[in-house]
């Protein structure tokens, strides 16, 4: 169990200029806002003096109480290996998750998460077709709506990405589902309030189920975008459909240069089910979760023009036909969304689990998986690398499928050393 711990962090004197939206309608939203605030500072107190008023003793990071004894992670590569939940430590060798604390609450589906270039975070509400922007200290501001999303089902408001280039085009991406499809546009975020927004790419299927919806910028620059195939199974095979697999764009949309299938050109890989993880590693690999169906999740390492199976495979498989998955766990232990890589590991978020997975990275593949925060905070979305090297991680138990407890949605801050 991890503990939680007051950021000690005051709210600065002025808010940097990105974090002053305008409110649309101040007699409602504003109100939420403000509640939302001081709801948060009175968690975060609440957690403080009953943290001064412990005094019980917890066993140091890497040990159980029950046996005393160091878990150790043995290393693999081969790929397919079943996630454990039986390793419940926090230390590993790759990094060690040392705390959580609370930096905002009472979100409403929180589900993308990005940082601008002044260490505020841009977030979306799936229903509200909000963006949001959260200082480090946990101030919450509205930096305004997305127009044409229709949330219902899974869709909505899903994944934002923060231009590389955003200290001269000021653009936030966004994956949102409209009436009959899912579409990808970018808006301008200027003096506090987003504007000019335009579609980049549309006719992504949309579904009650399966939308994808992560998006994440590149080290090359290109955006790399996650769909999915929304229960309908053939299309993850349909190279003519944009559903089930994991797309490449050049940032004005285009099909990204050098893209595997020239009958195919925004396509990078295909055969998946439903891709809402999406990081890539210091040596520019590509990694990806993949919600199973019945039997297996799976975390795959992405290869341009690839084949990953769905719906003739699900989990590691027999032959070489497709791409074999790195690690996999059981549905229940995972149904994975946001992924994120920091300090040696790629960190999975998971909803149905209700765990942060943490995989080691070790030479060309993974050790063994460790689960931090196993049912502290219920389902978890999205997570984060934040510009002061902690994880930031967004709850999702306001989404019908969860149990909500006081505060939700709320997003975490993990410590990582």
């Amino acid at each position: 169990m991890l503990a939680l711990r007051s950021s000690g962090a005051s709210p600065p004197a002025s808010l940097p200029i990105a974090i002053l939206g305008r409110v649309s309608n101040p007699s409602s939203r504003g109100a939420q806002i403000a509640h939302r605030n001081c709801l948060t500072a009175a968690l975060l107190l609440a957690a403080l003096v009953a943290a001064s008023s412990c005094t019980g003793t917890s066993p140091p990071p890497g040990q159980t109480s029950a046996s005393g004894s160091s878990a150790q992670a043995s290393a693999t590569s081969s790929p397919g290996t079943v996630g454990s939940a039986a390793n419940t430590s926090i230390g590993t060798a790759n990094g060690t998750a040392s705390a959580a604390s609370t930096v905002s609450t009472g979100l409403q589906i929180p589900w993308g998460l990005g940082f601008l270039p002044d260490g505020t975070a841009v977030v979306t509400e799936r229903d509200e077709a909000t963006v949001l922007a959260i200082s480090p200290a946990g101030a919450v501001s509205e930096l305004g709506a997305i127009t044409g999303v229709a949330p219902s089902g899974e869709g909505g408001l899903l994944g934002v990405a923060v231009s590389p280039t955003f200290a001269q085009d000021h653009h936030l991406y966004v994956y949102y589902s409209g009436d009959e499809e899912n579409r990808i546009a970018t808006v301008t975020l200027r003096d506090g309030a987003l504007a000019d927004q335009r579609d980049i790419l549309t006719g992504i299927p949309r579904g009650s189920i399966h939308n994808g919806g992560r998006l994440r910028f590149g080290p090359d620059g290109l955006l790399y975008v996650g769909t999915g195939e929304t229960g309908d199974r053939p299309l993850a095979q349909d190279l003519a459909s944009l559903g089930g697999k994991i797309l490449r764009l050049a940032p004005d949309g285009s099909p990204a240069p050098g893209n595997p299938f020239p009958q195919a050109p925004l396509v990078y890989s295909y055969g998946h089910r439903n891709v809402q993880g999406l990081a890539f590693d210091s040596e520019g690999r590509l990694w990806a979760s993949e919600f199973g169906q019945n039997t297996w999740d799976e975390l795959n390492l992405i290869q341009p023009g690839g084949n990953y199976g769905w719906p003739l495979q699900e989990g590691h498989g027999e032959g070489t036909d497709f791409v074999q998955p790195q690690r996999v766990w059981p549905t229940s232990e995972a149904s994975p969304s946001g992924v994120a890589v920091l300090d040696g590991s790629v960190w999975m978020a998971g909803l149905r689990g209700e765990r942060l997975w943490q995989i080691p990275l070790s030479g060309g593949g993974t050790i063994d998986p460790v689960p931090q925060l196993a049912g502290e905070y219920g389902r978890l979305r999205t997570v984060e690398p934040a510009p002061d090297g902690s994880l930031w991680v967004t709850t999702s138990n306001t989404d019908g499928r969860g149990q909500v407890r006081d505060g939700d949605d709320r997003i975490l801050r993990i410590t990582v050393s």
